[in-house]
């Protein structure tokens, strides 16, 4: 009888209570008012008063006890049925809140009783999901930030084991390969404090000529792809685009990302293209490299902290898998969206800023 505390038992003694109270009302309807109504009517007619009590209690008085004794008996029965249904599916809508506590995140209510109750397992459901879906993401999350760490401080450590044992001589050029191990750390510690915004000062938007940011990023990154056997193509107006509000240091961390991300994943003798053109109230860049596509499966999530199509984590191609995460920070910052589609001609990631 679990189903009559709580909730459940409120609602039977309310239905109870309702019905006891009707029957009441009802009771001092018929016994008083209706009562002297026929011993007067009685009377009139040549009964005596003795005559009259006595039958309406034998008729009406009998009746409505045993009417009352019903209703009151069926009331109780259908306030125990009520709570039944609403407090079940709360008790297991609670008993799954309580796994998803202790760390179960796969933890669902089933869906039963009323369409509110219905709407609130599904409430939870969602929930649930969300939750388990961000304990995945955590776990890969520092998986990944486990691995980054994990291969410049092992190549440190073997360096300096080398020398120190005297397998090693210190030389320019191993002072080079350290001081390399150490920049990439930086650039990861840089990265999360970007991602993450913390202790970052206040960047003031000024509005900014996207066309020449662009071109001063792809100058930049010139040599970079010359090295890398790739080709760098401009598609740049040469006036009449409108001007775009954004951080300067912002706007170039996205160009200069998207950039190295196409270097990144464009085999030898591939082009890279970037393009600059005006759509209705926005200004739209796209940069579009040639090679491999991406997965289908994987298209949808390049945007995401530490997510990297190349799963080999090879160091020359799989980069931290935050590049195009910082990317959707700080463009949505700015106002703008990104995206990105892919075939079997190549990739495209591109994204828009308000037009001002």
């Amino acid at each position: 009888m679990s189903h009559l505390r709580g909730l459940g038992g409120r609602i039977a003694l309310a239905a109870f209570a309702v019905a006891l109270t009707a029957v009441g009302l009802i009771a001092a309807g018929i016994l008083v008012l209706a009562g002297r109504l026929f011993q007067e009517l009685m009377m009139a007619h040549g009964e005596t008063q003795a005559a009259a009590v006595g039958m309406w209690n034998q008729t009406v008085v009998s009746v409505f006890v045993v009417a009352a004794a019903v209703a009151l008996v069926v009331s109780v029965a259908l306030g125990v049925l009520l709570a039944r249904m609403i407090s079940r599916p709360l008790e297991r809508i609670g008993a799954a809140a309580r796994r998803l506590a202790e760390g179960d995140y796969t933890a669902r209510a089933p869906r039963a009783g009323s369409a509110e109750l219905s709407s609130l397992a599904d409430s939870f459901n969602q929930m649930a999901e969300a939750l388990e879906r961000q304990e995945r993401e955590r776990s890969e999350l520092i998986s990944n930030f486990a691995h980054e760490l994990r291969t410049p401080l092992t190549n440190l450590r073997g360096y300096l084991e080398a020398m120190r044992d005297g397998v090693m001589r210190p030389a320019p050029e191993i002072f080079d390969s350290l001081g390399e191990e150490v920049q990439r750390l930086e650039r990861l510690s840089l990265s999360l404090d970007a991602l993450s915004g913390e202790d970052a000062p206040a960047a003031i938007a000024t509005d900014l000529d996207l066309c020449a940011a662009v071109g001063a990023a792809a100058e930049l990154a010139r040599p970079a792809f010359d090295r890398s056997g790739l080709r760098l193509r401009l598609e740049i107006p040469a006036s009449g685009l409108p001007s775009v509000r954004a951080v300067p240091d912002h706007l170039r961390q996205v160009l200069a990302n998207l950039l190295q991300n196409a270097q990144r994943y464009t085999p030898a003798g591939g082009d890279v293209t970037v393009s600059v053109s005006a759509e209705r109230d926005t200004v739209l860049v796209q940069v579009t490299n040639s090679g491999g596509g991406i997965p289908a499966d994987d298209l949808p999530r390049v945007f995401e902290r530490f997510y990297r199509v190349d799963k080999s984590r090879d160091r020359s191609r799989g980069g931290a898998g935050i590049g195009l995460a910082i990317v959707k920070q700080l463009v949505e910052q700015a106002g703008g969206r990104v995206g990105a589609h892919s075939g079997q001609e190549g990739t495209s990631v591109w994204f828009r800023l308000p037009a001002h």
